[in-house]
């Protein structure tokens, strides 16, 4: 016997219909606009319907001076902008973000299956690219900021792609459509690090050597990254541009 199961709970948020608005327009020169307001049921059918009242208005004008508001704001800078900050792309169907982060020591989560202990642990610096649902990642050999000709390196992680893409796996991203670009770029850092390593995308180490020896090590010992183990990409920091 089939049986029908609820799957609207795996479609992410859930969005139900509220209010409606109808507008009427005479069929007099003058063309008068009339607007009337209704409620929602919770099947979704429209009732209660009445004039638009000068309240309701309020709301709707306020709802929609937020959402444009949001449209302006994201990936713009609180402040100043950040010197490690490359290039932004604004484009509303495109827009992305490049930046680069010095050398420094991070927490690192591993799976228990590879034997690496969580903990903190120097990692290069590297070339941020980020869009509101992916992003990419490439390694540094100096913390000075980089330029189109400063040659790009694979990240030295578990769980990336050859040409830098980072599978996220089960992380769930939420990047808000009002954000700044100092907390776009921090969102994603803190995605990235708080995420769990867990293995290597395709049959090649992304380092000179075995990727899960080397971050035993740093993790172990709390040494700087040893930047002669990284590899070359192929891929070009002008490659990132649009």
């Amino acid at each position: 016997m089939n049986t029908l199961t609820d799957i609207t709970r795996n479609f992410g948020t859930l969005y139900r219909p509220k209010s409606a608005l109808v507008f009427y327009e005479s069929n007099t020169l003058d063309k008068e606009v009339y607007v009337e307001h209704f409620d929602m049921d919770k099947n979704g059918m429209p009732i209660n319907a009445h004039p638009l009242t000068e309240r309701e208005a309020e709301g709707l004008a306020k709802a929609l001076s937020t959402e444009k508001q949001k449209q302006t704001t994201f990936l713009q800078s609180s402040g100043i902008l950040p010197t490690n900050i490359l290039h932004i792309n604004p484009s509303r169907e495109k827009s992305f973000v490049i930046w680069h982060t010095k050398s420094q020591k991070r927490p690192l989560y591993f799976i228990e299956g590879l034997g690496i202990p969580c903990g903190e642990a120097f990692v290069p610096a590297m070339v941020w690219q980020a869009d509101k649902r992916s992003l990419r990642v490439f390694a540094l050999t100096g913390n000075r900021r980089p330029t189109e000709k400063t040659p790009l390196y694979h990240a030295p992680f578990l769980n990336i792609y050859d040409d830098g893409r980072v599978c996220m796996g089960s992380v769930s991203i939420d990047i808000k459509e009002s954000s700044c670009v100092e907390h776009f770029t921090k969102a994603w850092e803190h995605y990235f690090f708080k995420s769990y390593f867990s293995h290597l995308m395709g049959e090649n180490s992304p380092v000179k050597g075995n990727c899960v020896s080397l971050w035993k090590d740093l993790v172990a010992s709390g040494r700087t990254f040893p930047i002669v183990i990284l590899k070359r990409s192929h891929i070009t920091l002008k490659n990132l541009l649009p």
